[in-house]
């Protein structure tokens, strides 16, 4: 009872800084629209503000630039088929089918209430349970790690049911993409070719942008437009007035935005893990236990909205083992850990007794910042989806702008610009040869992830396989795993005896 009256009078507390948070979530927005640009780099960007500012302000605007980046990451996503980074990718799927079906306002609504909704259920279940919350990374090692990932992988699966060679193919293709770079034992280079700008791997943000918007870009100047001429009246004809009955509507969703948001949340306590695999994983899972799982993919709310509230549940989940043990759980995390040390703060169990407004302000602020939200992002759903309907000789100079912007920001090579035109190409021959640009993405994000928990499991192990199924953990997860693969043939199954009954 006393930790929950701290937690309302922090609340409140943090109300006096809306000063600092309206701006940080316009920022956010914007910045997370931007492909290729994120809360981490523009964070380091204001880093001086950061450490010239008192360190509540500091950690509260942080939070609200963080928060509000990643609802703004779907934006792009939806609209011209743009993920603004890897935990944007899964939006896509169906996001943009939407908005190609004159849905864009729609496609918009449910990503925010998604993502809002999201945000504040992973904030609300961090603050609830954070004593708890704070051991799950001691209990998800690499082993258990492997099977996450694997659940994210089997998307790959899912879209080769549609042509079972071509969407391997491409898989495979993504994988072998994803082992460019140097090995996690002894650093020797794989397929680098002599550049040393691959000796770290192949950057995500040049290969996204490519895949994605560069592909999209040859594709967008074909078509003429975003959306399709049959859907043009749909699209202009989207009033105002429609947005709240939008909200009404996704809302009857609140029950899939819930568990989605708790797996980002868990996902982003473990160190390393992030938005990307949070995403795919919460796709993957809507999709297997969902009524109409053969609609995703073609345009369906519930593709939009399971993705982005795992990636907004991440947001919250990413802070706890920075704020409970020192150990940031991810890039935004680890700046922020930079700002609070040199601010004097001391992270770990003793801050939660001797400084709790920071510990627990920071969870507080972002409940406020997504509340914040509502007014400020809403209304912005019917302008935002006429983008859709603008000709591609004026928005294509625009994207590529941008996109070339942001492949370039991240390292700061030339070379990026250069390699995202290189999959840009790769994506528009994938396109017109019917393979799927998303099962190449899903192997170049998860491939490399998946060979260094797997890596690091065996060098722990000597070599032996079995530590796979070492953990009681790890096993429960595995019989999970065969149990969702199984849930669409059983369905199958089923589905035809009845037919067969009837």
């Amino acid at each position: 009872m006393e930790q929950f009256q701290t937690i309302a009078g922090l609340f409140v507390y943090s109300l006096q800084y809306w000063w600092v948070m309206i701006p940080a979530v316009i920022l956010g927005n914007v910045v997370g629209a931007i492909p290729g640009f994120s809360a981490a780099n523009t964070i380091i960007i204001l880093l001086p503000l950061t450490l010239s500012v008192d360190v509540e302000v500091a950690l509260i605007f942080m939070m609200a630039l963080y928060s509000a980046s990643q609802l703004g990451n779907g934006i792009p996503a939806i609209l011209v088929n743009i993920p603004g980074t890897g935990g944007a990718a899964a939006t896509t799927l169906d996001g943009y089918p939407m908005a190609q079906k004159g849905q864009a306002q729609r496609a918009l609504v449910y990503c925010f209430v998604a993502s809002i909704f999201g945000g504040l259920i992973g904030t609300m279940f961090v603050l609830s349970l954070l004593p708890i919350l704070s051991q799950v990374g001691y209990y998800l090692h690499s082993v258990e790690m492997v099977v996450i990932i694997l659940f994210g992988l089997t998307l790959i699966a899912v879209i080769a049911a549609k042509d079972l060679v071509k969407g391997l193919l491409a898989g495979l293709l993504g994988l072998l993409i994803g082992a460019i770079g140097t090995d996690f034992i002894y650093s020797e280079p794989r397929a680098t070719f002599g550049l040393l700008e691959l000796y770290d791997g192949v950057p995500l943000v040049p290969a996204l942008i490519g895949l994605f918007a560069v592909s999209e870009i040859f594709t967008l100047i074909e078509r003429g437009r975003v959306v399709k001429d049959e859907f043009l009246d749909v699209a202009v004809s989207s009033k105002f007035s429609d947005v709240w009955a939008m909200v009404k509507e996704s809302m009857s969703h609140w029950f899939l935005m819930t568990w989605t948001a708790i797996i980002g949340v868990v996902i982003g306590i473990i160190p390393g893990a992030g938005a990307s695999i949070a995403s795919f994983v919460a796709y993957q899972q809507a999709r297997t236990f969902s009524k109409t799982p053969e609609l995703f993919g073609t345009g369906i709310p519930e593709g939009v909205a399971a993705p982005e509230s795992a990636n907004n549940g991440v947001t919250s989940g990413t802070l706890v083992p920075l704020m409970a043990i020192g150990v940031p759980g991810g890039s935004t995390a680890a700046i922020m850990m930079v700002v609070l040390q040199y601010h004097g703060v001391t992270l770990g169990p003793r801050l939660f007794i001797d400084q709790p407004e920071l510990a627990y302000g920071i969870f507080t602020a972002s409940l406020i910042t997504y509340l914040m939200m509502i007014p400020l992002m809403f209304p912005m759903a019917m302008y935002m989806s006429r983008v859709t309907t603008v000709p591609a000789f004026l928005l294509v100079p625009m994207i590529l702008a941008f996109t070339m912007l942001g492949a370039f920001v991240p390292r700061g090579y030339m070379f990026d610009m250069g390699l995202a035109v290189g999959f840009g190409l790769l994506g528009y021959i994938a396109r017109k040869t019917g393979y799927h640009v998303t099962a190449i993405l899903i192997g170049v994000i998860l491939g490399p992830l998946m060979e260094q928990y797997l890596m690091r499991a065996l060098r722990i192990s000597r070599g032996d396989v079995g530590i796979l199924f070492s953990s009681y953990i790890g096993n429960a997860l595995w019989v999970f795993l065969i149990i969702t693969l199984l849930i669409p043939f059983l369905r199958e199954r089923m589905t035809k005896s009845k037919m067969e009954a009837g």
